[in-house]
């Protein structure tokens, strides 16, 4: 708990304000994508979207970036509930776009001792966000398809 704690107490004050609304939004997600579906959800995560995709990312906007992407593993790991990849990624995507950026949603896969493993994250002008030894292979999806 200690740990934790101090942890808390090195975010800046935005960062600690970031931090408890995705807290409070991962469960939105979740309920989201267990009334509906993936598609669905991402469809109204978009449209619900203030700029979506109007400018290129400048390096400060990929460092706040990686920095969001971090918050929201934390959110995921730590928060109301233990939200998947997926549930944070969806998150990072929908917050990148209400700041004007124009993230990519990637899904992939990996086998690993024979052992099948899925995998989501984001992606910001082609930089994967908060990924570290990302050994998984994306799909390629086309928009607006199924």
């Amino acid at each position: 708990m200690a740990g934790r704690t101090r942890g808390w107490l090195m975010l800046t004050g935005s960062q600690r304000a970031d931090l408890v609304a995705m807290v409070l939004a991962l469960p939105l997600i979740e309920a989201a994508l267990r009334l509906f579906d993936y598609q669905r959800t991402q469809r109204w995560l978009e449209r619900h979207s203030r700029h979506a995709g109007s400018r290129r990312a400048s390096p400060s906007d990929l460092s706040a970036a990686h920095a969001r992407a971090n918050l929201a593993s934390i959110a995921g790991r730590h928060g109301v509930i233990k939200a998947t990849c997926l549930r944070q990624s969806l998150l990072l995507y929908w917050l990148l776009r209400r700041r004007g950026l124009d993230p990519q949603l990637k899904l992939g896969v990996r086998t690993q001792d024979g052992v099948f493993d899925a995998h989501a994250w984001v992606e910001l002008e082609g930089v994967a966000l908060a990924q570290h030894d990302l050994a998984h292979h994306p799909f390629e999806i086309k928009q607006g398809s199924a």
